[in-house]
């Protein structure tokens, strides 16, 4: 008897050395968290692969490729999967496998009338098999020629490549899913990013995930000059950030009388840089009772007045954390890919303006000196206003 199961395959996880096991099962446990609104699953791995199957008859997640569409896409979204492939399982010889082989390709035709060409792959993992994988390759390929007239191979660029994998048990499929790859969320120390409601920082948080980091954001909303909506706006791109990073808790610090007491005592053209500078120290006291062990932003180098090198460096100084900067030397345009690639681009283009674009100098200094940031900051008190953000105000959101 065949049955439908989800082929998941292992990126970067797999050059690991002695510790790769950690990794495998960080990511198996990433999986089973991930997909457990799908209904009762069997994962397990078999060397560089992952099988997902159900344990009950009936699950409407296995039943074809369109309606394991939304369960593919949720396994594509865990860090070091690949890619996902549906796969026909059964047991038996090559006449099985022919037989298997002719079922998966009348209802894959079914489904692309179009394709016209095709080839077969196979991978022999049970080497007790009587055939190797250039016979059963060859054996399928006739079966479905004499099965199927409106079928030809084509061994250079077919419309679509059957792949049949000789196991403890035989998988026949079609076609595959990719995946974001990376390393699963967990697996290195955890950061807090500054996540505002652009294009960077969702994709930012994005990126570091991606090398295994667990996240939590803050953001500073400053109502009523930040509307209700540019919150639930950032709301919405944590949330989209959140299904590959994994929950998080986003800290929404009251930001009103911080900036308005900046923009009262402070120099209008070195506000964007002190600005900077109070969040960075904020968000490093939240980081450190999160237990975050770093900060992230989505700078880019010379993108806007607050990103050059030296405004980079004076920001820099009033943290101990490191700060990390995925996008430091990415350009505008690859940052928007990735946006768009994560469904992040059309909430991040919403017109809700955030804390950093309002009270904007029209002649913001760019390269700012030490003398600089002294004499912009002589008439403030930092100390309380990181208290004041820490502790006044703040909201929890769990996402």
């Amino acid at each position: 008897m065949a049955t439908n199961v989800i082929l998941a395959r292992m990126g970067e996880v797999t050059l690991k050395g002695l510790n790769r096991g950690r990794f495998e099962q960080q990511l198996m446990n990433n999986l089973r968290y991930r997909l457990r609104s799908y209904g009762k699953l069997n994962i397990f791995q078999s060397q560089s692969r992952i099988w997902i199957e159900a344990k009950e008859e009936g699950n409407p997640y296995f039943e074809d490729d369109a309606s394991a569409k939304e369960l593919m896409t949720a396994v594509t979204q865990v860090f070091g999967i690949v890619s996902v492939s549906l796969a026909r399982k059964f047991e038996g010889d090559i006449n099985d496998i022919d037989a298997n082989a002719a079922e998966y390709v009348r209802k894959h035709l079914e489904a692309n009338p179009d394709h016209k060409t095709f080839k077969v792959e196979c991978k022999r993992g049970n080497k007790h098999f009587p055939m190797n994988s250039p016979m059963i390759c060859e054996e399928v390929g006739a079966y479905i020629l004499d099965n199927f007239s409106s079928l030809s191979v084509d061994v250079h660029n077919p419309d679509f490549i059957l792949n049949v994998e000789v196991r403890d048990e035989n998988y026949v499929y079609a076609g595959k899913l990719m995946g974001h790859r990376g390393l699963p969320v967990g697996t290195a120390g955890k950061g807090m990013l500054l996540l505002s409601g652009g294009i960077d920082s969702p994709v930012a948080g994005y990126m570091m995930a991606s090398r295994g980091m667990p996240i939590d954001a803050v953001y500073f909303h400053s109502y009523p000059y930040t509307s209700e909506q540019a919150k639930q706006k950032v709301i919405d791109l944590a949330k989209i950030v959140s299904r590959f990073s994994g929950k998080m808790n986003l800290y929404v610090v009251d930001f009103t009388k911080i900036q308005l007491d900046m923009v009262k005592n402070s120099q209008h053209d070195m506000l964007t840089v002190v600005m900077r500078r109070v969040m960075l120290k904020i968000a490093e006291e939240l980081a450190k009772k999160s237990g975050c062990k770093c900060l992230i932003t989505g700078e880019s180098l010379g993108q806007v007045a607050s990103q050059t090198l030296e405004a980079i460096a004076i920001t820099n100084e009033v943290v101990d954390m490191p700060i990390l900067r995925p996008l430091i030397g990415i350009d505008k345009e690859a940052t928007v890919k990735i946006s768009r690639d994560i469904g992040a681009f059309e909430t991040s283009i919403l017109p809700f303006e955030d804390c950093c674009t309002i009270f904007v100098a029209k002649h913001p200094k760019t390269h700012p000196k030490h003398v600089d940031i002294e004499e912009a900051e002589k008439n403030l008190d930092i100390d309380a206003m990181v208290k004041m953000g820490v502790e006044e105000g703040l909201e929890v959101i769990s996402i």
